[in-house]
């Protein structure tokens, strides 16, 4: 079992943000087992659990009428629809893992990340990318999760997801997973490096 951090100063906060199939998921639950340093924020959905997810694990699910109750009371930092169905991050939560000196991934759309950087102008933007549409196109197939007309739907947001990974700080090309790991965990590697992260700990070494 993972103990959880020394806090000697707040975790970051990393936003992790990929068109659907580019592999996004697989790469953070990858990140998740060898970095003991780093949790997930977990989202409310409004979605019906898919076969082997785990409420309170995966997400949060929630009933429509539950989810706007929780939005009326202002309880998301970020929500957005997706899909039809709704999704959002739990304030609270999120704040809770960082000030237990966590480092949190938020795994949410180029909307969400806008919401969450106006309250959060200091998190990390990652957006990961299929070498190539073509290749998008046949990751979706091979899922064997989706019609042939949801895969064209699902390839035409991609194409306006891709158009804003401009906004973040990082691109990660996933065409070949084992190097997009490396290269994500490489990234939270350096950020914990920068000196407003390192001073907390080493203030007698570092100066102001």
């Amino acid at each position: 079992m993972m103990s959880d951090p020394i806090p000697t100063s707040p975790g970051q906060l990393f936003i992790v943000t990929a068109p659907s199939g580019a592999g996004k998921s697989s790469l953070i639950a990858a990140l998740l087992k060898q970095d003991p340093r780093v949790r997930l924020s977990v989202s409310h959905t409004t979605r019906a659990p898919r076969q082997g997810e785990i409420d309170g694990q995966d997400y949060h699910f929630v009933s429509r009428t539950t989810f706007s109750t929780l939005r009326t009371e202002n309880q998301f930092l970020e929500w957005a629809e997706v899909y039809g169905n709704f999704y959002g991050t739990a304030r609270r939560s999120l704040e809770d893992l960082q000030n237990r000196g966590f480092d949190v991934i938020l795994e949410i759309d180029w909307q969400g990340a806008r919401q969450v950087r106006q309250f959060y102008p200091e998190s990390l933007g990652i957006f990961i990318l299929p070498p190539s549409l073509e290749t998008l196109r046949h990751r979706l197939q091979g899922r064997g999760k989706d019609d042939p007309e949801t895969i064209e739907k699902r390839l035409s947001l991609a194409q306006d997801d891709l158009s804003h990974e401009n906004e973040f700080e990082y691109a990660i090309i996933n065409a070949d997973f084992d190097e997009a790991l490396r290269d994500l965990a490489a990234v939270l590697r350096a950020a914990r490096c920068r000196r407003a992260c390192q001073y907390p700990r080493y203030a007698s070494l570092l100066t102001r």
